[in-house]
């Protein structure tokens, strides 16, 4: 079964919009991890406009399954994942004033930064991953850098599913299987949802986690937050 690792960067921006503590982020990850949720997704951004770097910090002591802390390695996400150490880190390239993360690492360009930045997450214990495009050429790039896994950007994949489920899916089954050849982990996530989760599942091969947020939170306004996180374990077995 593909792990369910659930992002709840939403939570944190509904919480700060009236400045207060509601809803409790604490709380939320409490209950997702009562519903059967396997992981905890959190992606602090420099501005803090929704999971703050103290968040981090204050979850670290609750969360009971994984907590996977994603973000661009700029000094002080790498303090804070160097003090925090979750279970895994996701290496983002996005760009401070970016809205959600739009592309994956150009790691053959970035080899010799990410295989230092890697190394000081390995040596604390922190599993590695890295974001990346579904293109063979960064998947067998990122094998150079030390990572333990890739996460595959399926945001292409979305967009396309609608219409041509096959077309979509083609290149994330071929990155797959690279990855699995060069030694990789695989992971997944942007942009997938109840309706899409189970055609890839079922398609890529060898995932082992996917990390769901937007999609996730909104379909819990309509359905409840314990309904879906047990509809997407449905579709993940």
């Amino acid at each position: 079964m593909v792990r369910l690792s659930v992002n709840v960067n939403k939570i944190a921006t509904l919480r700060n919009a009236r400045g207060g503590n509601m809803p409790d982020l604490l709380k939320v990850v409490r209950d997702i991890e009562a519903f059967g949720g396997e992981g905890i997704t959190i992606h602090p951004r420099p501005d803090q406009r929704h999971i703050r770097y103290q968040d981090a910090r204050d979850l670290k002591k609750i969360v009971r399954t994984e907590l996977n802390i994603e973000g661009n390695p700029i000094p002080e996400f790498l303090d804070l994942v160097l003090q925090v150490r979750p279970d895994q880190v996701t290496l983002v390239p996005d760009a401070p004033d970016a809205i959600t993360s739009n592309a994956g690492w150009d790691t053959i360009a970035h080899r010799d930064f990410l295989r230092e930045v890697i190394g000081k997450c390995r040596k604390a214990g922190i599993r590695t991953s890295i974001f990346v495009d579904p293109d063979p050429e960064m998947i067998r790039g990122a094998a150079e850098t030390g990572t333990d896994r890739v996460e595959l950007y399926t945001e292409a994949y979305a967009r396309e599913y609608p219409t041509d489920p096959e077309g979509a899916v083609k290149a994330y089954r071929t990155a797959a299987n690279i990855a699995h050849e060069v030694g990789l982990g695989l992971n997944a996530g942007h942009d997938l949802s109840l309706e899409n989760i189970a055609y890839f599942k079922n398609q890529v091969p060898h995932l082992q986690e996917v990390s769901i947020g937007h999609a996730l939170i909104c379909e819990s306004l309509y359905l409840g937050l314990e309904n879906v996180i047990n509809m997407y374990k449905n579709k993940l077995r």
